[in-house]
Formats: structure tokens, C-alpha cells, sequence
């Protein structure tokens, strides 16, 4: 999925809502358990419930390689489900370099060759620009790179002086000599919505990868107002809240009323803000 291709879902969905996929065993509902993979049926419910009022799901890998064998199966089974007309993101949070990230990228990128083929991964950029360009070789592949966490130890890094600004802004500056607005995006913190203002300074058009609103309590409206672009130029995820919204036999409805909730919530901003 291209940039337009993505603009065009956001549009026509009224939403921009991604469903993060941290499918813990421990936590999906008891009426699940009889099934071979209770956690594949989970997700494949949930997309099922949701997938007219989201434009991107996002499994955690460590919530399925913690799993072993079946959990990495029940992953790519899990990405066979995404819709088409959804962008597949992979949160692996990767920050290798050279062959081994060569190796990383071709485990979520190259369908032929591990069954899966993501469109986007989430990468940590603190190796460097050889930590960030073996994405880039898979034609049309989005890179998701870490830039401003919305964790209490952001502050420890992420926020340290340069000669290029903060950090992360030296890390978005760097990122954006390497490829443009049509594949590089940044994970911004919901709950750093105050810094929206700064990072569009340095990052005007790339799409935001904004974890943080729901279970961690970040604001909507904030993250709108200080992050939205003419295009839109968000994704806000959720997780917790939306797949576990009920722990019984109505969880996929529940979630799908969730996810409306935040779509009414989009469609609105979307629409202050003359992109719909």
C-alpha cells in the first residue's frame, strides 16, 4: 500500500484508526480455548468485527515469538487475515545492522520466503542509517522508525541536546535523507502530544505512527490538533482497548463497538479539519 493508496482508505473509511494485534493467550476470552489456535480465532474475529473502521492492523511479534513454533505460525497465519485494503504493519521494533537486518527484513517482507510479506515494520534507528536502509531495498515497504516514545524512560535518550537539536529530531532529520514522505513514517507518543508541534518541524509530511491513546491515555483531540496533516498524516493505534473490551463471548462485538467509537471520533477531526 503507497502513500495515496493509504490517503484514499483514510478517506473513504473516515477513519484512521490501527488495531494493534498484542494477542496474549493469558487474556483472550475462555470461550477461545477449544479452538487449535485460540489466538489465530481471536484475531481472525476481531478483524472480521473491525475491519470497515480501521485502515491498518498491527500485530507485536514478542506476543507471538514468545510462542515458539506455533506462535510464529499463528503470526503468519495472523497476516494472511489482514485485509488488503488494510496497511500490515509488523511492531518488531528491530535495530540491527547489515546481514542480520538484511535477514530481518527479508523474515517480514519477502512473502516467497517466510509467509509474510508486511507492508511496514517498526525499526529502532540507533545504529545508524545502516540500521534503517535494508528496509528500504524491498520496493515499496514502509519503515516505521522509533523517533518519540511515549514510555517514562524516553527522557533518559530520546531527549538528550545535539548539535542538530534534541535527538530524536537529529534521528527524524538523518531518517529523512534516506527516503521520503511515501516510506518513511515515525512512532510518535500520544501522550507526548505537546512535542507534535516540534516534530512536524522536522517531519512535515510523513505519516505518524501514534501509539499511546486508550489504555495509556493519551488525547485525540490533541494529537489532531498538533499532528494533523493536509493528507491526515496519522495512525493512531490501539490496542488493549479495543481487542480487550470484553472477555466473553461478545469481546469481537465489543470491540467492533470500540473501534466505532474512535471512528466517530476520526470521521470528526477528519472533517475540522477539511481533509474529508
Amino acid at each position: 500500500m503507497n502513500y495515496q493508496q493509504l490517503v484514499t482508505q483514510i478517506k473513504q473509511k473516515k477513519t484512521f484508526l490501527c488495531i494493534g494485534l498484542d494477542s496474549d493467550p493469558d487474556k483472550i476470552p475462555a470461550c477461545l480455548h477449544a479452538f487449535a489456535d485460540p489466538v489465530l480465532e481471536f484475531n481472525k474475529r476481531i478483524i472480521h468485527a473491525t475491519q470497515d473502521l480501521c485502515v491498518a492492523y498491527k500485530p507485536n511479534a514478542a506476543f507471538y515469538e514468545s510462542r515458539g513454533i506455533p506462535g510464529l505460525q499463528c503470526l503468519i497465519d495472523t497476516y494472511k487475515h489482514i485485509p488488503k485494503d488494510c496497511l500490515s504493519i509488523i511492531d518488531a521494533k528491530r535495530g540491527d545492522i547489515g546481514n542480520t537486518s538484511d535477514q530481518y527484513a527479508k523474515g517480514f517482507f519477502n512473502e516467497a520466503a517466510s509467509g509474510m510479506g508486511f507492508d511496514a515494520i517498526t525499526i529502532t534507528p540507533y545504529m545508524g542509517h545502516d540500521s534503517i536502509t535494508p528496509y528500504l531495498q524491498y520496493e515499496g515497504k514502509w519503515v516505521i522508525i522509533l523517533a518519540l516514545t511515549s514510555s517514562a524512560g524516553s527522557r533518559d535518550y530520546q531527549y538528550l541536546e545535539t548539535n542538530d537539536g534534541l535527538l530524536y529530531e537529529a534521528v527524524i532529520k538523518k531518517a529523512n535523507t534516506l527516503a521520503g514522505t511515501d516510506r518513511l513514517m515515525y512512532v510518535v507518543g500520544a501522550t507526548k502530544s505537546e512535542e507534535f508541534t516540534r516534530v512536524r518541524k522536522v517531519a512535515p509530511d510523513n505519516f505518524l505512527l501514534v501509539p499511546g491513546v486508550g489504555a495509556q491515555g493519551g488525547s485525540l483531540e490533541e494529537v489532531c490538533r498538533y499532528g494533523m496533516t493536509k493528507d491526515c498524516g496519522l495512525l493512531v493505534n490501539a490496542s488493549r482497548s479495543v481487542i480487550y473490551a470484553s472477555n466473553g463471548e461478545d469481546f469481537a462485538g465489543a470491540a467492533r463497538a470500540e473501534a466505532l467509537k474512535l471512528q466517530q471520533q476520526m470521521e470528526e477531526e477528519l472533517s475540522k479539519a477539511g481533509v474529508i
